[in-house]
């Protein structure tokens, strides 16, 4: 089970690391459009009503005003990328970094302070008035840059610092849903949330009773999600609690099915033979080779295999769209007291309150001796990744437009001013973590 682990850590880190350098792009395309003659266009595109009808009502209608562009891919499309972080949260709680209070335990502390630290220093720096609904930007850890950042170091870091970040990344991003729910959501119709909770018990009851058809979470899952969006409740909210519906258990005998696949491929020649006589499967070789395709692809859980499947949905398709929609920063009419307001508070809070907040509580916690230091890992490296902590990127723009969006007059001025602070301080922390691991963990002399 340990080596199946690293294997399946090892591949998550390969895929979101692709995911960080588009988003990256995305990002920098949509800044440059910003500030172009495109922006006009940009604007009007993101700004258009979507239409869906049935029966003369449209579906993507929200308390009688039809979604936008935007409003359709931050409400409808970010749904698919918290269902995601869902799917995530509930495999590390039931075989990975969380599926035990002794090894969840200092990822979550660690989590913890790199929460609590950056809302304290955001609150005591940051302007009064409206600029204060903001205090929740700095609190996110964006695991695919994270990720990305040390994979640039290879196998000079302990695989443990890679799994202790993942699993710090999804606590934070537990954190940032609690945040989500309890925060941003208003003017709350009663009647919505129990039919929402009705429909969230029928999937459960489906998971519970080993139904494994996506169809019926998918179906069902819509509904919770549409319901959620006209309860007042942000609808990301639903894709997270769909998640946990989803079946981790196989529907078919897996130590059956190993054997069966087993017995199948001893059917097959000799690797050697194959090499020898430059080999082509006959006939009755692609049927063992069939069964064996099919008996493994139903030995993987519905859980895992929507996860699978939604990756390079997530990575390549919601992703970018979503930062080339949100990461757009505006210089027009810009000054030095842009940055003295709400920027320079998101790239203290980012940075600094993250490195602090993560370091801090976790090395008291092992000082203490209340906790224990992973394998391989030492202050160094612990010190390097809570840098790496303050790569807030993809959720926190997410909290700046809950935050600002709302605000009548200043709204557009603040978030723009955020997004600076997030982007500036994502990338700041970026080359500060990978020059200071780079630093304590030099490539060994051939």
């Amino acid at each position: 089970m340990n080596s199946v682990f690293k294997s399946s850590i090892r591949h998550f880190i390969h895929t979101k690391i692709n995911s960080g350098v588009i988003l990256l792009f995305v990002a920098l395309v949509a800044m440059i459009v910003a500030n172009s003659p495109l922006k006009e266009a940009y604007d009007n595109f993101f700004s258009q009503e979507l239409v869906l009808s049935v029966g003369g009502y449209n579906l993507f209608q929200v308390h009688g005003e039809n979604m936008t562009i935007m409003s359709f891919i931050n409400d409808a499309l970010m749904v698919i990328f918290f269902f995601s972080v869902g799917l995530e949260i509930k495999h590390e709680m039931l075989v990975g970094e969380l599926s035990s209070f002794r090894k969840a335990l200092l990822p979550i502390v660690a989590a913890c302070g790199g929460m609590i630290v950056p809302i304290v220093l955001f609150a005591l720096i940051c302007p009064e008035g409206v600029a204060s609904r903001g205090a929740a930007i700095p609190m996110a850890t964006d695991i695919a840059f994270s990720l990305g950042v040390l994979s640039l170091l290879g196998s000079r870091v302990p695989l443990s610092l890679k799994i202790f970040l993942t699993a710090l990344a999804v606590v934070d991003d537990i954190g940032g849903i609690i945040v989500i729910g309890a925060f941003y959501s208003s003017n709350l119709e009663l009647l919505y949330l129990l039919l929402a909770a009705f429909f969230v018990l029928v999937l459960s009851v489906g998971g519970r009773f080993g139904v494994h058809n996506w169809f019926f979470y998918i179906f069902f899952g819509s509904i919770v999600w549409w319901l959620f969006l006209n309860s007042g409740i942000h609808p990301t909210i639903a894709g997270v609690i769909v998640a946990f519906t989803i079946p981790a258990r196989s529907k078919y005998d897996i130590p059956r099915s190993v054997g069966e696949i087993r017995e199948s491929l001893a059917k097959l020649p000799e690797t050697n033979d194959m090499i020898r006589k430059n080999y082509t499967p006959s006939n009755s070789d692609l049927d063992v080779l069939r069964g064996v395709e099919y008996a493994s692809s139903h030995v993987v859980s519905p859980l895992q295999a929507m996860s699978d499947w939604l990756q390079p949905i997530v990575n390549y398709l919601v992703m970018p769209l979503f930062a080339f929609a949100n990461a757009s920063i505006t210089f027009e009419g810009f000054s030095m007291g842009d940055v003295q307001g709400v920027t320079l508070t998101v790239f203290i809070a980012l940075v600094f309150g993250k490195l602090l907040g993560i370091f801090s509580f976790s090395w008291i916690s092992i000082k203490c001796k209340w906790l224990r230091m992973p394998d391989r890992m030492d202050n160094r490296g612990l010190f390097g990744m809570s840098m790496l902590g303050g790569i807030g990127f993809t959720v926190s723009l997410f909290l700046a437009n809950l935050s600002y969006t709302s605000v009548p007059e200043v709204g557009a001025t603040l978030l723009n001013q955020a997004k600076m602070g997030i982007i500036g301080g994502s990338v700041f922390a970026g080359i500060c973590g990978y020059l200071l691991l780079s630093y304590f963990y030099p490539k060994k002399e051939q």
